[in-house]
């Protein structure tokens, strides 16, 4: 019997000959991560236990982001705990406001994930890696502190679904619209403790922005993992990353080594065997398909942007783990340039690296998002969870190019968010209401 790709990289990681899905297996981490949210709730129950000293400083990556730069005094406070404790264990992988980013863009951008690894994180996004062919699946704080001490986590094999995307895709749709079109299809808890597999001519026909876009949301149909083998498009990523270092001051964390050296190609073969077995089967001609709106308040509640009629907004947010890269900002300003936003309505616009930020001053894009009339702010996760730069207030509607629209995510329980990709979130802006991008 085969593997799966996702069963080998697990396999790999431990001590066992064989493995199957629903056994539990103990497994060594190659990455343990945690944010300002999710760090401080493991780093006080790992000094609770009486550890004084990390499994391996080089190991570990703290980014906070999620309510930073501190939006208040209690952000603030929890932001402290990751700066002390990263000083505590001289953590390599410590990443400050003004070098830090979005966690799930910012640990890609520094080839500190890479294919063929283990990889955990205290936020349900960390299966964002899984596009470049690592096994990377969010945890608990706890199984974060347990991580912390010896660099092990103990796991369920998960069962794999495969999906399989045919044909060619249309000019205005992305890897946002078929991930949005596949929860569509199965539901929020159609890859519960799935493994997600994306393959076919579609998948290796993307760039690595759209592979992570997809990868990014597997939680959202209840996976633990969204997987895709890696090529050529994968492998050239990877090395032009951890040829890079970021473009920031001598005194920055990369200046002290390279993070990408610490890890590397231990495990070669990355594909899925032949006679590997999968519990489902997708298969999907996507020829057809057109730009995908997520309606409140689920991301399976998705429809054609085309039959979405006169849904006015308030606000659109570009930005997040999920689109905002700088491909994602260039197609946006794309529309954008030249244009004015509809009067009263609010456009955010958050580049998710410095790296991006930096390159979207260079290219002009940030100012064609403030002349058009909205903000272009320091990277952060911001409004995506009802965090800053963005909440809603009662009553308001939203459109984003994030990865949630729950009851209450950007805020008030009683507003409501519509998820796409950037160029409907651009088009929409101009319009004040939902929008094709092909009617600007």
């Amino acid at each position: 019997m085969g593997y799966t790709l996702a069963e080998k990289i697990l396999l790999n990681h431990t001590d066992k000959k064989s493995i199957q899905p629903g056994e539990f297996i103990e497994a060594e981490v190659d990455l343990a991560l945690g944010n300002d949210i999710t760090a401080p709730i493991a780093i006080e129950e790992f000094k609770k236990a009486g550890f004084k000293k990390v499994f391996d400083k080089n190991k570990i990556v703290l980014v906070p982001d999620h309510f930073a730069p501190a939006k208040d005094l209690r952000s603030a406070n929890q932001c402290k705990i990751l700066a002390n404790f990263a000083k505590e264990q001289d953590i390599l992988n410590y990443f400050e406001v003004g070098r830090m980013g979005i966690e799930h863009a910012l640990l890609p951008e520094l080839g500190l994930v890479s294919p063929g690894l283990l990889v955990i994180g205290a936020d349900s996004h960390t299966c964002t890696y899984g596009a470049l062919g690592c096994y990377s699946t969010g945890v608990g704080s706890t199984d974060l502190a347990r991580a912390f001490v010896d660099g092990k986590i103990w796991l369920k094999v998960p069962a794999s679904i495969k999906f399989v995307y045919k044909n060619k895709l249309n000019k205005w749709v992305g890897g946002k619209d078929l991930i949005l079109f596949t929860i569509g299809k199965i539901g929020v808890d159609g890859a519960l403790y799935k493994v997600m597999e994306f393959s076919g001519q579609v998948i290796r026909g993307l760039s690595m922005d759209h592979r992570f876009t997809m990868s990014n949301m597997a939680i959202e149909a209840g996976a633990r993992a969204g997987i895709i083998e890696p090529d050529e498009i994968t492998f050239d990523y990877v090395r032009q990353n951890q040829k890079s270092t970021l473009r920031l001051p001598k005194n920055s964390v990369t200046k002290r080594g390279r993070p990408a050296k610490i890890f590397g190609g231990k495990f070669k073969n990355l594909k899925s065997d032949t006679d590997a077995i999968y519990e489902k089967t997708y298969e999907w001609d996507i020829s057809k398909l057109e730009p995908q709106v997520a309606c409140p308040h689920l991301p399976s509640n998705v429809k054609a942007v085309g039959e979405l009629k006169d849904i006015k907004l308030d606000q659109v947010v570009i930005g997040s783990c999920t689109n905002g890269r700088i491909s994602d900002l260039r197609a946006a300003a794309k529309i954008l340039k030249g244009r004015k936003i509809k009067q009263g309505l609010r456009l955010i616009v958050i580049p998710a690296t410095q790296n991006i930020y930096l390159e979207a001053v260079k290219e002009g894009l940030a100012e064609i998002f403030v002349k058009a009339g909205g903000i272009f702010s320091t990277p952060t996760c911001g409004p995506c969870l009802g965090g800053h730069i963005g909440i809603l207030a009662e009553g308001e509607v939203c459109l984003a190019t994030t990865n949630r629209n729950f009851i209450g995510r950007m805020g008030n329980q009683k507003s409501f968010v519509y998820l796409s990709n950037p160029l409907v979130a651009a088009a929409s802006a101009i319009r004040g209401r939902i929008t094709h991008p092909k009617e600007i």
